[in-house]
């Protein structure tokens, strides 16, 4: 820090006190309590701005569900870690925190650093890996790239949020070593190196104590021994207890306007429960968040010029071939020959509907979408490629969408119109404040989803329905079906909200006619709730045909092609916020389309869309298998860019993929009897493959590029290493080299091997490069649960210079002491 940063640094906290000697109680309790869902009060007194905050990860929404003002989607967190490039990870949130001021947005509630504990995790696409040092890595360039656009994050869901599963209540059960090794070390990394303006606290305990009233972990840890001196916000209505959660460090309840804090706080004070001083260190921190993002009069904001503006789509398309991970590569099927003449045939459901981000709280609203079929029917000549749908991973209603164009209309008991809003889809999801101008929660009666439906297919359409209430559908013209959608056994809101689809009505509709489609929803008295919320959607599921015909015509295609891409994928049912998997399995019959595929057209590529592993049992039998994550926006100019040549597949697996369910080695995500036990103590990921010599499909920090490597030379020091490497092919390319340490006769129990170091370089055709990589001090502790510290092991270190866990090229010998 230089001098001049010091004094403004003074100039800011002199600020902050300033404005805290000004306030009394009752301001300031108010103060640490959301005014709606998105935003803290303004305190025009003491020249304080409101607070804005926004979701998520991969883009800033703003603060309502619409596309009225869209959001530059980028691919999702898992497809950033695979990257492996800490800087990437910087430019993407420079990225986003010129869209966050673009909005009028001060604090992003990102990214998520939990790690990847199993595979079942239903939110494993929003985080980064199963290793913690690669987690923390990402996560300090995205947290510093967004304070380098001078807004904050919130770095979540501190701690034990590594499942969906009962999460509002769920007692994650962690063992201190695996606690301190793994799940807090993330979050310590990224506030050493990142300096994160905020802490998002978590709904969980952990170890019997909830997160938002963890006094040892919160105000001993986090701020005591780590020294954070952010803004420490509740998980949207985590906050449950006025004293426990001041008392345990936690500075803001959100969503408002009603708190546990607030009048109640400033009512525990008088009473005694609660002393004014840790209302104060709240307000204090709240008061350095607004002086950081230049939300207080008097006080410099941390960034007073914005950095260079960025290209959102070119950064989008870029960073989605940079996470792509080419995991199968027979052959040279990749990159495809575009010479005259050539072929490809494009199949499945998921190459024309991309999905391109995971479900729940990260969803944004892009300008555009690129599906594969977009992006390769751009690049390719005319008459080279061929598509057909083979397969469909949905065999289900999902919110409306391709065809349809709607509004909803809101209206009073005596059907006066109060306001009408777009919608992007035919999913509303309204929450606090979140309304079309001029409608309320006390004077809405209905709310009337309508528009135009232009069928791209002739035959049978279902239309159907999702949420809880009193519905009535109507289309072209005719009354189709009324009823009420009761409460099931679901125990989180976004499970009952992105739950089971309800069928309501067939309709047969020609294609390319349009037809009045309408949904009318009753809106219940909210009148009681803490917070209130509309979560409904309008379903459609087009013209089904036979699965069997599908494949048959897919294989026609395939067969007479030069190649088939077969794009497969999960849907928002399999992986989403609010619920956890149950397998690893493909949905639908994606896995006999691919089968069916390959026996035909020996140079078959697989393109896989998924946040996070699924099972491949035909990954031997195919040329080339490609994964692309949630690929965001321009996913599918990327796809095209890779898959012909003109950018390499750059990413390494963030996480192990297995060749089957059985063999993950940790399943558990569900509670017993409330508590979720972390039985596999330090054991998870590519961890617990080597403890149990199980051969996963594709290892940790695997990938394959366009070009070849040759690892050179390894020097090591107990404080870093060097690795030289040439680029052996006739591209350029870049790799990621990798480096594990491995104990030789361990004095402890610890992992065989693990993550100690890595960095991405690029080097020209016979180019070499040599990069020097870090080891940090931690590689080489352990967290000793007697004397509740850090401990060195010393002893001899076998040192690998690898390509991905397992795949060791360079060794050397280390004695530390």
């Amino acid at each position: 820090m230089t001098d001049a940063d010091q004094v403004r640094d003074q100039i800011r906290d002199d600020a902050v006190e300033a404005a805290l000697g000004k306030l009394d109680l009752d301001t300031k309790t108010l103060l640490l309590a959301g005014q709606d869902m998105w935003s803290l009060p303004a305190i025009p007194a003491i020249g304080l701005k409101s607070l804005v905050m926004s979701d998520g990860p991969i883009g800033v929404r703003g603060v309502r569900w619409t596309a009225d003002d869209p959001s530059v989607a980028l691919p999702s967190p898992t497809s950033l870690a695979a990257a492996w490039d800490p800087q990437l990870a910087r430019r993407a949130g420079r990225l986003l925190a010129q869209e966050a001021r673009r909005k009028g947005v001060h604090v992003l509630l990102a990214p998520t650093v939990n790690l990847h504990r199993s595979p079942l995790g239903g939110r494993h696409f929003e985080c980064y890996s199963e290793d913690p040092h690669l987690t923390g890595a990402i996560g300090s360039g995205y947290v510093s790239g967004v304070q380098d656009g001078g807004v904050g994050t919130t770095v979540k869901h501190f701690v034990g949020n590594d499942a969906e599963t009962d999460r509002f209540t769920v007692d994650s059960a962690i063992a201190p070593r695996p606690l301190r090794e793994l799940y807090l070390a993330p979050f310590e990394a990224i506030v050493a190196n990142a300096h994160p303006w905020g802490i998002m606290t978590a709904y969980n305990q952990v170890n019997g104590t909830t997160m938002t009233e963890h006094r040892y972990l919160v105000n001993e840890v986090l701020r005591g021994e780590w020294g954070f001196d952010g803004c420490n916000v509740s998980d949207w209505m985590a906050a449950r207890s006025t004293a426990g959660d001041i008392l345990g460090g936690m500075d803001v309840a959100m969503p408002g306007p009603t708190t546990v804090y607030g009048p109640a706080l400033a009512e525990a004070v008088r009473a005694g429960e609660v002393p004014e001083s840790a209302v104060d260190d709240a307000v204090r921190n709240v008061l350095r968040l607004a002086a950081r993002v230049g939300a207080l009069e008097g006080a410099p904001a941390v960034v007073e010029t914005a950095p260079a503006p960025v290209d959102g789509q070119a950064l989008a398309r870029e960073l989605a071939a940079r996470g792509f991970v080419l995991v199968r590569n027979e052959g040279g099927a990749l990159p495809l020959d575009a010479s005259a003449g050539r072929t490809v045939a494009l199949l499945g459901a998921a190459a024309r509907d991309a999905r391109v981000l995971g479900g729940g709280s990260a969803t944004v609203f892009p300008e555009r979408i690129v599906s594969p079929l977009d992006g390769l029917a751009a690049a390719l000549p005319d008459g080279a490629l061929t598509y057909a749908v083979g397969a469909d991973p949905s065999e289900e209603p999902t919110p409306a969408d391709k065809g349809f164009e709607l509004v909803a209309v809101c209206r009073d008991a005596s059907g006066a119109v109060l306001g009408e809003g777009g919608l992007p889809t035919g999913q509303v999801q309204w929450i606090g404040d979140d309304l079309p101008a001029g409608a309320t929660y006390e004077t809405m009666a209905s709310i009337e989803v309508r528009g135009r439906f232009v069928p791209r297919e002739s035959g049978e359409h279902v239309f159907g329905t999702r949420g809880l209430g009193a519905f009535s559908l109507a289309v072209d013209g005719r009354h189709l079906w009324s009823g009420v959608q009761e409460m099931g056994d679901e125990a989180d809101p976004f499970e009952a909200f992105f739950g089971a689809p309800s069928e309501r009505a067939r309709v047969t509709l020609a294609e390319g006619e349009p037809v009045e489609v309408s949904l009318t929803y009753q809106v219940p008295d909210m009148t009681a709730l803490p917070l209130k919320a509309v979560m409904f959607s309008l379903l459609h599921l087009g013209p089904r045909r036979d699965p069997d015909e599908l494949i048959a015509e897919a294989v026609e295609a395939a067969r007479g092609a030069d190649t088939a891409v077969v794009v497969v994928a999960t849907t928002e049912r399999v992986e989403s916020e609010g619920f956890d998997r149950t397998d690893l399995a493909l949905p639908g019959r994606q896995d006999d389309l691919v089968r069916a595929v390959a026996a035909v057209n020996p140079n078959t590529v697989v393109v896989v869309n998924a946040g996070s592993p699924v099972e491949l049992p035909w990954r031997e039998d195919v040329a080339a298998v490609l994964l692309t994550w949630f690929p965001g926006q321009e996913g599918g100019a990327a796809l095209a860019d890779v898959l012909l040549g003109e950018a390499e597949p750059g990413g390494r697996l963030p996480t192990t993929w297995p060749a089957r369910f059985e063999d993950a080695p940790v399943t558990e995500v569900v509670p017993t009897d409330g508590r979720l036990e972390y039985g596999e103590g330090l054991f998870i990921g590519y961890r617990a493959y080597e403890k149990h010599g199980v051969v996963p499909a594709y290892p940790f920090g695997h990938g394959l590029g366009y070009t070849d490597w040759a690892y050179e030379s390894l020097e090591v020091t107990a404080e870093a290493v060097r690795v030289r490497v040439t680029n052996t092919g006739s591209r350029p390319g870049r790799e990621v080299v990798q480096v594990y340490l491995a104990p030789v006769d361990d004095a402890v129990e610890r992992p065989a091997s693990w993550l100690a170091g890595f960095a991405s370089v690029a080097a020209g055709p016979g180019e070499s490069v040599e990069t020097e990589i870090p080891l940090p001090a931690r590689a080489f502790e352990i967290w000793d649960e007697e004397a509740r510290g850090w401990r060195r092991i010393g002893g001899t270190y076998e040192v690998r210079a690898s390509r991905a866990h397992g795949d060791t090229r360079l060794t050397a010998t280390l004695d530390i002491e």
